[in-house]
């Protein structure tokens, strides 16, 4: 039995389109009409949707750089017993973005968290690379830059899942060209250029042949990196002194001892608690 919605009190997650209009489910139109607030990436960007759909709702911003003061005040309007629906500038919001913060809050706070499936630019890359997909993981978008960024970048040359990357146009190039350096100019590679939209594009199938065409053709539009595993042979877990190596490199940038073990762990797939007793072992030594 479907239940009435929006319901007062409740908080959802509603996938918009990444390019095409005609992506958007019945489901989430229906929602964002009727919806009491809509928390949107950008009022102005997502208000021109809102608008063509007729949402009345009250729209408030809701991004990285306002996080901290907005979400107790979402989180008020959900005491109230106000609807509240989170829509990112494109895609499912929650990956890579704030929404994933109120998501932790809503639930510690009781109040019921409903996702309305749509698009997502990282599982529409991943199916349409031809790479495989029954075991992948997600980077979203690498650190900007210094040692952490090379630390992940080492630990994707040694994954043997498929990996997903979000990257900005401007930065499409440095980023082929680091993979060049850390996984061959050989490595299975997919970019997914435009998705959904009228110049969409898949380029590929090498690291090597993606980075001369770029080259050639600076690339626009928002980009979904597909890239293949490393082959079993290459796929050689990291040494202890490795591993102390990185942790190291991630407290002088400033993580205390738990955040480098747990951002080591994510980077890896290794465990967090064995990360953080080498990290003690290896200062005590």
């Amino acid at each position: 039995m479907q239940r009435d919605e929006p319901s007062g009190g409740s908080l959802y997650l509603v996938g918009t389109p990444i390019g095409h209009l005609g992506d958007l489910s019945p489901r989430a139109r229906d929602l964002l009409r009727s919806v009491d607030v809509i928390a949107c990436e950008d009022t102005r960007h997502s208000g021109q949707l809102l608008s063509s759909l007729g949402a009345g709702g009250r729209k408030l911003s809701f991004h990285q750089h306002n996080t901290r003061t907005r979400l107790p005040q979402l989180l008020d309007l959900l005491a109230e017993g106000q609807s509240l629906a989170v829509i990112s500038d494109a895609g499912l919001p929650g990956i890579s973005d704030p929404g994933e913060e109120l998501v932790a809050a809503a639930h510690r706070a009781g109040h019921p968290v409903i996702c309305i499936p749509g698009p997502c630019a990282a599982t529409t890359a991943l199916v349409s690379s031809g790479l495989p997909s029954s075991r992948f993981c997600f980077e979203g978008f690498l650190p900007a830059k210094g040692k952490e960024r090379r630390a992940r970048l080492e630990a994707i040359s040694h994954e043997i899942r498929t990996t997903v990357l979000y990257e900005a146009p401007h930065r499409l190039i440095t980023l082929l060209e680091e993979l060049q350096h850390h996984c061959g100019g050989s490595r299975p590679l997919q970019v997914a250029r435009e998705l959904t939209k009228r110049h969409e594009e898949q380029v590929g199938p090498t690291v090597e042949n993606a980075l001369l065409h770029f080259r050639q053709r600076p690339p626009q539009g928002e980009c979904t990196v597909v890239l293949g595993g490393a082959p079993l042979e290459e796929a050689v877990e990291p040494d202890d002194d490795d591993l102390l190596s990185q942790l190291q490199v991630l407290q002088d940038e400033g993580a205390t001892a738990s955040d480098a073990a747990r951002q080591l762990a994510q980077a890896t797939g290794l465990s967090r608690r064995r990360l953080y007793a080498l990290l003690h072992q290896g200062t005590s030594n």
